[in-house]
């Protein structure tokens, strides 16, 4: 892991086509403002984890039949 420190208005650069720029800071937060191509698909970790979360509980319960849905799928 790469543990930087930035004021405001500065920028980290990723790549050629990725920059991560601290737009301010207050109270303890920092914003951060990305460019990146549009193709590029930017989610916050913790809605990852919830969408993960949900959908192993989802399984737990039964809610989803793997093997239906595979069987499904086959045709």
């Amino acid at each position: 892991m790469l543990i930087l420190s930035r004021k405001e208005g500065q920028s980290l650069q990723i790549g050629d086509h990725i920059e991560i720029k601290i737009v301010g800071t207050s109270k303890g937060y920092a914003k951060v403002g990305i460019e990146a191509p549009k193709s590029l698909l930017i989610l916050r970790k913790e809605l990852i984890t919830q969408i993960k979360d949900e959908n192993l509980h989802s399984i737990v319960q039964g809610d989803v039949k793997i093997e239906a849905l595979s069987e499904k799928l086959k045709s």
